[in-house]
């Protein structure tokens, strides 16, 4: 069965208030999607409906080809973490996670496997009251993990996680869509979103604003530079007058930056002109400066 996510022409509206707008995306396996947005862009009155916590008014919304409350064994497929995890305060996390492997009929010791796996042995019996929050966030992450799932969803799990943990997670979902996964991510860190998505969906006001890899939406918004640094910046300038839609900006450090255009063709315009180049690299598109492009004046609440 194959493990993709779709959201098919999916719509929620409440009252006077639309939350989704006719959205359609998928997520592929093997992949990290980014699903990223202003605030009261949707994203997770969408994940809700993914997971049948939120009835649509309309579309539908699968995972391998079903909807969670058809799957058989939801937690063995599909893993989840909404929120950082809530527990009784005066239970450890190992027996929280252990009370939910007995409701869904899995061994006590997954529980030690999935407290390693976050990181979180060393605070197994600590009680939950005790838990700061960005432990929460591997506790919740680790109750997610308990069925091994072939899905993980996730809405801002970088919450409360210092550096530190940050670099955890990501290596942790990289290789978890290495395995042939899938992995959904909602986050507000679109810093770290470029570091770790192999895609993204963009939303703004309950639609669908841009969705592919990576490079090609950076690439799309003309967000690929080139840095060159020349003893001969005027001449170099000068050489790419000629290439339509090039830009040339001075920087502070001396180097130029070069829009529009590839390294290759600023080296050959370069070689052709007789221009010395001490340094010409490129530079990938910053995903902070493509979003705020695309969702320019559709954040706010909604």
């Amino acid at each position: 069965m194959s493990d993709d996510i779709v959201v098919d022409h999916l719509t929620k509206q409440y009252k006077k208030l639309r939350a989704v707008d006719d959205l359609s995306f998928s997520v592929r396996s093997s992949r990290v999607t980014g699903f990223l947005g202003p605030n009261g862009a949707g994203k997770t009155t969408t994940l809700r409906m993914l997971l049948g916590l939120v009835t649509p008014t309309a579309g539908n919304a699968t995972i391998g080809g079903q909807k969670y409350t058809e799957l058989p064994d939801p937690i063995r497929h599909v893993g989840a973490v909404l929120e950082a995890s809530s527990a009784h305060r005066g239970r450890t996390g190992r027996n929280h996670l252990r009370m939910i492997c007995r409701a869904a009929g899995l061994p006590d010791s997954r529980a030690d496997e999935v407290l390693a796996l976050v990181g979180l042995t060393p605070a197994a019996n600590r009680k939950f009251k005790g838990f700061s929050l960005g432990m929460k966030q591997r506790l919740g992450i680790a109750a997610a993990m308990l069925g091994d799932p072939r899905v993980l969803i996730l809405d801002e799990p970088a919450n409360g996680l210092d550096p530190e943990g940050i670099h955890w997670m990501r290596d942790l979902l990289k290789a978890f869509a290495a395995e042939g996964r899938t992995v959904l991510v909602s986050s507000h860190l679109l810093g770290e979103m470029q570091l770790l998505a192999d895609d993204v969906v963009i939303v703004a006001a309950g639609k669908l604003i841009r969705q592919g890899p990576v490079d090609e939406v950076l690439g799309s918004m003309g967000a690929a530079q080139v840095k060159v640094r020349t003893p001969q910046p005027a001449e170099l300038t000068t050489a790419l007058a000629s290439l339509d839609g090039v830009t040339v900006a001075p920087q502070a450090d001396g180097s130029l930056l070069i829009s529009g255009t590839g390294a290759a063709a600023v080296g050959h315009a370069a070689f052709t002109a007789s221009v010395e180049l001490h340094e010409l690299a490129s530079e990938r598109g910053d995903l902070e400066q493509v979003f705020l492009q695309l969702t320019a004046g559709m954040a706010g609440i909604r």
